[in-house]
């Protein structure tokens, strides 16, 4: 869980990187630059928005022999063991950044590096380093008085209320890789930004295995359970899997099992799906583990407790209660109509 709400801009760099493999050039700063009181706020929440409306996945700097062969992980290190070498280290940064601006379409853009103090993250106060940089840029209008007339100049810069790529390491967990969220809103080459300058790999922390196990269940409520049973069974096996997150703080594979898993004969399919499936989601050998909230808050909000019928009639299974659908809704065959039918109980209209 994190909190950048109280964070404080202590260094800021600001550099250009071109496209290398495209000849255009790289400019670096001689110094740090000193904004006002006026534009400070507005970078901050320039930077920071994008984390604060995003999941929370989480990742780590990985290296195939050793993290300290990683380039960004070692520049990391030496910004906060000493925060005051973080404007050499940014003119590092950027030059790392253009030697893997090789793919033609990757646009060129300024780069910002950014110490930060005083953010928090698990309910500890931490500093980190930001990497952001814009890329789209946009017309807007400059107006000027002039005697009686009202001039209108274009002008083309970028845009504070979206950041194109960015990027927080925080100081923690550093024998692991330091934990680093990322944004990419221009997904033109998926590769160039994770894997390429960052060279990240997914954390497998508690906020990882919840995401991923959940996931697995509703693979195989679609691919298993919908096809055994109904529609309404699917819905209804992802309410309790969900609703069992939700109650419980820790993770136990076997209690899971038997309290979601209604029909007994799905139980075997489900431990051999799991056999199969399990290296998709990294879950091969995952039978416990602590439950992180915010990735079953996160869960909740994408899955669907709709059943749509081809009859342009939607029904909407309460996802909190989810006992209501299995005590007030019947599947039936009408023989005389040749179709399936689903009959509701209640007592009245609620009101909307």
């Amino acid at each position: 869980m994190i909190n950048l709400f109280g964070a404080h801009i202590t260094s800021l760099s600001i550099h250009r990187v071109g496209n290398k493999i495209n000849n255009e050039p790289i400019f670096i700063s001689d110094d740090i630059y000193k904004a006002d009181d006026e534009l400070t706020p507005l970078l901050k929440e320039y930077f920071l928005k994008p984390f604060r409306e995003k999941e929370e996945n989480y990742f780590q700097f990985t290296h195939e022999s050793d993290l300290e062969f990683h380039e960004l992980f070692s520049i990391s290190s030496k910004i906060f063991d000493a925060p005051n070498t973080v404007h050499e280290q940014s003119k590092i940064i950027a030059k790392y950044l253009y030697d893997q601006s090789l793919h033609p379409h990757i646009k060129p853009g300024e780069v910002y590096i950014v110490h930060f103090e005083n953010l928090q993250i698990d309910n500890e106060k931490v500093d980190a380093i930001g990497i952001f940089k814009s890329e789209i840029k946009q017309d807007f209008l400059q107006f000027s008085e002039k005697e009686s007339q009202l001039n209108a100049k274009l002008e083309h810069g970028v845009n504070l209320n979206k950041l194109d790529k960015g990027c927080l390491i925080f100081n923690v967990k550093k024998e692991e890789g330091y934990k680093i969220l990322s944004v990419d809103s221009n997904r033109y080459d998926t590769r160039y930004w994770l894997e390429s300058f960052l060279g990240v790999d997914a954390l497998e922390d508690d906020n990882f295995h919840t995401k991923k196990y959940l996931k697995f269940c509703q693979d195989f409520a679609k691919d298993v359970v919908l096809p055994a049973e109904d529609k309404k069974e699917e819905v209804l096996f992802m309410n309790r899997a969900v609703n069992h997150f939700a109650k419980n703080d820790s993770f136990e594979e076997s209690n899971f099992i038997n309290e979601v898993i209604s029909n007994p004969d799905l139980i075997p399919e489900f431990k051999h799906y799991k056999t199969e499936q399990a290296p998709k989601y990294k879950i091969e050998d995952l039978t416990e583990f602590p439950i992180a909230n915010t990735a079953v808050t996160a869960a909740r909000k994408k899955i669907k407790s709709v059943i749509n019928l081809d009859t342009n009639i939607q029904i909407k299974l309460d996802f909190i209660n989810s006992d209501s659908a299995d005590k007030f809704v019947e599947k039936g065959w009408d023989e005389e109509k040749q179709m399936y039918y689903y009959l509701v109980y209640f007592n009245k209209e609620n009101k909307v």
